[in-house]
């Protein structure tokens, strides 16, 4: 084949090819605005459950009662306009589910607290603000300590060791393994204690109430308990993607000092976040192979995170998603069903 030829060949199939790339780069930036928004999260002794426009925490007291909270939501598009590109709106959809968590866990919280004390005065029970603050601050400490701090000086003790970890795939790519195992780890030794295998009673009564949702288009006893308590949107699969990316998008940092590499991986989070939701949100969307891989290594983690609930959580998770749904239908509301 001529020189010539040869080269048009070759142009045409380089051509063709970053096309291709590009457009499969683009995809999640050019999905329509809808979003699914039917799921919730496990909380002390309940459920909480959100629609599009509204969410409800129902919580099983100690005397047997469930104690409902039912309230409105905005998209936090819906509030400034920024947080509609991609990646920003990543970050505002996962601050939301932030906020919405806390507040589900302090209701949760002070429910479980109403009836420990049936003879004496009856009288509202309220968690301090201050007690939530260093909560989270403590809990933010440790994110940062125990999944990049840990992870970093570790690496950096085996490149000391080993030279050929400086090479910057590699170091990344250690770190990011190391960074996982840390995570498989705390979730596992978390998982014998009785108070977390009860959370994860009630994360099992959470999927399989959305999936007799999902499924069948309303919820019931029977038709919960039948479904399967490990569901592709989980939380654990958005956990699980943050962690891959993030070892990604370390590699693109510049530094090659310890303190150069952490401010690095602190500056990033945000960036992750956002970058992680949008794979997230893509892979849903499509249903295809892309899905398949970014859902399954949260199917097989959920073993550890959900457990078979009993009739009673089923119930309460019912009520949380009825509640959702009912103050979704009394603002003119519609439920979207994946």
């Amino acid at each position: 084949m001529p020189p010539g030829i040869r080269m048009r060949s070759w142009i045409v199939q380089t051509v063709f090819f970053l096309r291709r790339a590009l457009r499969l780069a683009l995809l999640p930036y050019l999905q329509g605005s809808d979003e699914v928004l039917v799921g919730g999260q496990a909380v002390i002794e309940g459920v909480m459950m959100r629609s599009p426009h509204s969410f409800a925490v129902a919580v099983r007291r100690p005397a047997g009662s469930i104690a409902i909270l039912q309230d409105s939501l905005e998209r936090p598009s819906e509030k400034y306009r920024c947080l509609k590109y991609p990646v920003l709106r990543g970050l505002g959809m996962v601050g939301q589910a932030l906020v919405l968590g806390i507040r589900a866990l302090r209701y949760s919280a002070e429910q479980a607290l109403e009836d420990a004390e049936p003879k004496a005065p009856k009288k509202k029970r309220e968690l301090s603000n201050w007690l939530l603050a260093l909560n989270l601050i403590f809990s933010l400490g440790f994110f940062i300590f125990f999944y990049k701090f840990v992870p970093l000086y570790l690496t950096t003790q085996l490149k000391g060791r080993y030279p050929v970890v400086e090479n910057t795939f590699l170091f990344n790519l250690v770190d990011g393994t190391i960074r996982i195992l840390l995570f498989l780890g705390f979730l596992v030794v978390i998982a014998q204690w009785k108070e977390i295998q009860r959370v994860f009673e009630y994360h099992g009564a959470e999927h399989k109430v959305v999936w007799a949702f999902e499924r069948n288009g309303g919820i019931d006893l029977a038709s919960a308990r039948a479904c399967p308590r490990f569901h592709p949107r989980c939380g654990t699969s958005f956990l699980l993607v943050v962690l891959v990316i993030a070892m990604v998008l370390y590699m693109f940092l510049p530094f090659h000092t310890f303190a150069g590499r952490f401010a690095g991986r602190l500056l990033l989070l945000p960036l992750i976040a956002g970058v992680s939701y949008e794979f997230i949100r893509y892979a849903a969307k499509s249903q295809g192979r892309l899905w398949r891989w970014a859902s399954q290594p949260g199917l097989w983690l959920q073993r550890i995170t959900t457990r078979e609930p009993n009739d009673s959580q089923l119930e309460t998770a019912i009520q949380a998603l009825e509640a959702a749904m009912a103050l979704e239908k009394s603002r003119g509301g519609e439920l979207i069903v994946a």
